[in-house]
């Protein structure tokens, strides 16, 4: 049996968002064993799993990720939408748009300090849809 929701998160700004309470909120009574599929409808965010207790684990992805796609690259093709657009797109590569979590009694299996993540790459990205898949 699959079970489908789509969600809309309020809007973010830049940087790495713990979302891992919005998403749990949206989902309705998770079954004994399963999976919950996270997709972002978008190519200029992407999803994570990683640390959920100490936020500057997150402003360190920012760091890193800046460093490793700068904005205002010469060489960049893509640059009507802004300095942020094309370095956006291919941190969202990066990273990924969706992320499959065991469910187990009943709730998502993380381990003790994992966190689900929005990885907004744009200033200003505006409201982001994910759509939630559960099989059972």
């Amino acid at each position: 049996m699959v079970q489908q929701k789509e969600i809309r998160l309020k809007e973010y700004g830049r940087g790495f968002h713990l979302i891992t309470n919005d998403v749990l909120a949206a989902l309705p009574d998770l079954p004994q064993t399963g999976l919950l599929n996270i997709f972002i409808q978008h190519s200029s965010a992407g999803l994570s799993l990683n640390e959920n207790a100490d936020y500057t684990v997150r402003d360190d992805f920012e760091t890193v990720f800046n460093k490793l796609v700068p904005e205002n690259d010469a060489d960049y093709k893509h640059t009507l939408e802004g300095a942020d657009d094309i370095p956006a797109h291919i941190k969202s590569s990066l990273v990924g748009a969706s992320l499959t979590i065991p469910i187990t009694n009943g709730r998502l299996n993380l381990g003790t300090w994992q966190g689900i993540y929005l990885c907004e790459f744009r200033n200003y990205g505006g409201v982001r849809k994910l759509v939630l898949t559960i099989y059972y």
